[in-house]
């Protein structure tokens, strides 16, 4: 696998964007709460930026598809930064909602990155790039929750507009430093484009040479959304755990993220098949989810979600691996756009059981779903039979 410079500027992309939000993930819920917000009306502030991907991710990835790549992205990563800016001021909740709604709704940064990275890759190596591109996400969790979690110790402002520096910088590497690989015939092109594109993500799901794949990718995803999305505040309920802690689990799960995906995968790739890979991480994870659930120490939960983490990080390249190379090139930003929509719709989901189920007496209980999700997730992987 040869990467060129093309790769090594959208890996670069990725992490300032992950590396952006991260600095901020340790203390939202916190300073919600400190608003007024109850743990479902968290989860419904966690959802408002899931909710308006879901509706406009499709429609980036096809603009971009049409108009190039790069102008959609420097699109997308201004309304990222214009959201940080104003979470570094909110003063209220309506503030927090107005942030994560903007960003939602025009910062389609991920999917138009995705879509460039398969543009560049050959067929056969896009499980490994992905993998690759992995690790830049990996770095960013690695950094951003542990420093957003210490500084938010003292104020929950500067993590916000440090995260907006690092979204400038992001646009500006864009800017200059990034070509476009979009044929300019493409423009000429008609266009149709709906609100919600429900007759795209239809004729994916119907398609029988992709359906399986974004089946999978949703059980996945909806499983992480729902963990991910409610574990600082279990870490706070159940072992009243502060921002600095969850950042420092956090950044635990960036490292082990951050060997997988950018060291062993393309290296396990090569001897093992894909698929295979895909049922070992997912039944590690059912294993330390079961793990978190009868521990009773946070000190003991670090080591248990490293190797959740494990598991995490070895399902995510593969499956999106597997969803590019089930649909020709000039469908790739279609296609990871209705990816993206599913993945926005988990994460719809996954914040609203979270908090529902945070708010009752079994904090625990969330946890239980996620086995459940991801069971369901393995059981779907086990039926298919491929080479790979």
């Amino acid at each position: 696998m040869k990467l060129t410079k093309q790769h090594y500027i959208i890996f670069l992309i990725l992490l300032t964007e992950v590396l952006g939000f991260t600095l901020v993930l340790p203390f939202l819920p916190f300073l919600a709460q400190e608003f007024g917000a109850s743990a479902f009306l968290v989860g419904l502030l966690l959802t408002s930026f899931s909710l308006f991907q879901f509706i406009s991710a499709p429609i980036a990835g096809t603009l971009s598809d049409k108009y190039g790549r790069k102008p959609l992205l420097i699109i997308s990563q201004v309304a990222t930064l214009i959201s940080f800016v104003i979470l570094g001021f909110a003063n209220s909740l309506w503030m927090l909602f107005a942030s994560r709604i903007i960003d939602g709704l025009f910062g389609s940064n991920s999917t138009i990155a995705k879509a460039y990275l398969s543009d560049i890759t050959s067929q056969k190596d896009k499980s490994k790039v992905f993998a690759v591109s992995g690790a830049a996400y990996a770095i960013g969790i690695m950094i951003g929750p542990l420093l957003g979690g210490t500084i938010a110790q003292t104020s929950y402002a500067i993590p916000s507009f440090i995260a907006a520096g690092v979204t400038l910088f992001s646009i500006l590497f864009t800017l200059f430093a990034l070509p476009e690989t979009i044929n300019k015939e493409n423009e000429k092109k008609a266009l149709k484009i709906k609100l919600l594109d429900m007759e795209r993500i239809k004729y994916y799901l119907t398609n029988n040479k992709v359906n399986q794949q974004l089946f999978e990718y949703f059980f996945y995803v909806l499983a992480m959304a729902l963990f991910t999305s409610s574990y600082a505040l279990f870490a706070k309920i159940k072992y009243d755990a502060n921002t600095q802690q969850i950042g420092l689990v956090m950044t635990a799960i960036g490292a082990t993220n951050l060997l997988f995906r950018g060291f062993l995968i393309p290296k396990l790739i090569d001897h093992f098949k894909e698929r295979d890979l895909e049922r070992f991480g997912l039944a590690l994870m059912i294993v330390s989810l079961s793990a978190m659930i009868l521990s009773r120490s946070y000190d003991h939960l670090i080591p248990i979600t490293v190797l959740f983490a494990v598991g995490t990080g070895l399902n995510y390249p593969l499956m999106m691996g597997d969803i590019t190379r089930s649909v020709n090139n000039k469908e790739q930003g279609a296609i990871l756009g209705v990816a993206n929509s599913l993945d926005s719709f988990a994460h719809i989901a996954g914040p609203l059981v979270g908090g529902a189920l945070l708010s009752t007496a079994y904090p625990n209980s969330f946890l239980g779903l996620t086995i459940i999700i991801t069971a369901i997730c393995l059981w779907m992987v086990m039926k298919e039979k491929k080479k790979y």
